[in-house]
Order: structure tokens, then sequence, then C-alpha cells
């Protein structure tokens, strides 16, 4: 699990395709591995990877088929820039939101435009995860947390202040530049809720899931 907050730029040391899928060598600049041990997570443009290697001055980590299909890490190229951040520990600051490292499609930069000290950036979304975002809440954009400031049919609005554009890979976004998001965990599970069961039934009678009537029959809205 992660927070969203970017503890380091990397850089793309080495990438192989061994076996059909990828693997990956980051070297990882300032963040400290110090209390970094195989097996342990860091998000990679918020791309939750294991540590398989430590080899001092970064990571190694294995790419599977399935986050190569959902993930612009096959056009990754030696030199690239990545956000990282390690796996939160329980005693950490919470600053962002719940990230899980889990991508859920790629967007695209539709426009950048300057607005006094801070970027603003207009991001289109893929249809399949438009209903998941809503204005002023929280998405992750190659790993970093941030706010919805509006929508805009199928695009979604940012403003970068000047602190995140220089401690993130976001200032070097162009027009059409595609991102990895991930969408807020509350979504994905409040859907989940609200579809019924099959076979099941709740006590009261209701189908399974969270509908209208499971509300009003505990008094969270008049019948």
């Amino acid at each position: 699990m992660f927070t969203g907050i970017i503890e380091a730029v990397g850089e793309i040391a080495d990438v192989r395709m061994i076996g059909g899928d990828m693997r990956l060598y980051v070297r990882t600049g300032s963040l400290d591995l110090g209390d970094v041990k195989l097996g342990d997570s860091i998000a990679t443009n918020g791309v939750c990877l294991t540590a398989v290697e430590l080899p001092g001055d970064g990571f190694i980590a294995d790419v599977s088929l399935e986050t190569l299909a959902h993930t612009r890490f096959e056009s990754l190229a030696v030199g690239e820039k990545v956000n990282l951040e390690k796996a939160m520990r329980a005693d950490t600051r919470f600053g962002g939101h719940i990230v899980t490292g889990h991508v859920d499609a790629l967007g695209t930069v539709a426009s950048r435009s300057d607005d006094a000290r801070s970027v603003r950036l207009k991001v289109r979304l893929p249809a399949s995860i438009q209903r998941y975002v809503a204005a002023k809440g929280s998405i992750t954009v190659d790993g970093v947390s941030l706010t919805v400031n509006a929508l805009d049919g199928d695009c979604f609005e940012l403003n970068i202040v000047p602190h995140t554009a220089q401690e993130t890979i976001i200032d070097s976004y162009t027009a059409g530049r595609q991102v990895h998001l991930e969408v807020d965990i509350i979504a994905r599970y409040l859907e989940r809720l609200m579809q019924p069961v099959q076979g099941e039934e709740q006590a009261d009678g209701d189908a399974g899931g969270v509908t209208l009537a499971l509300l009003a029959n505990h008094g969270f809205m008049r019948r």
C-alpha cells in the first residue's frame, strides 16, 4: 500500500525481455534503500513492483504480462525518469490517499498550460473508468496522489503546484503523453457493493448489495 507522495525520482537503468515478460532495473537516486529488503514493494510510476535483486544503487523487478498489458512499461527506455515511492509503514504520515499500486487504465495528457506558478493539466480518461472519477475527488497519476479540479467531458483537470512539479516527473509532461491512472479504491469497492450477489438474500429480504430499499429499511433515507 502507498500514499501517492513521491519520495524520489529514479531512472531506468536496463530493460530486458526474458521468457516473454520483462525484467526492469531501476536506479533509485536519492531514495533511501537502507530499510528495503528482497520482496519489498516499490511503486514505480504508480505500479507496485517487487524487488527481486538489490544491486546497491537501485532495485531489479520482474514485470508480468498482466502488468505490461495495463501500463506503458513496454515503451520504457533506458534513461527515462520515473516516480518512486516505497510501501508505506504503519507509522507513516498519511499525506496523500490510499494507493494500491494497481493501474486501472492509461490516460493521455490532452493539454498543458501555465496558471500563475502552477501548471494546469487536462487528462483524457478512457470510458472504462470515467464513472469512478469525481470533481474534488482523488486520483493517482503515475503514482502521484492528486485532486481532480473539474471534469470536462471525457477529461479531468489537475492543478500542479510548483513543489509537485519539482519533486516528480510531471513537469516533463506534454500533450500526448500516456500516464498511469489509478482511481480511488473507495469508488471501486462502492461499485462492487452496489451489485447484487447471485443467490444471496439479506436477512430483511433485500437482494444482496446496497440498494435503495436496503438504505430505506435501515433508516438512511425516507421511503
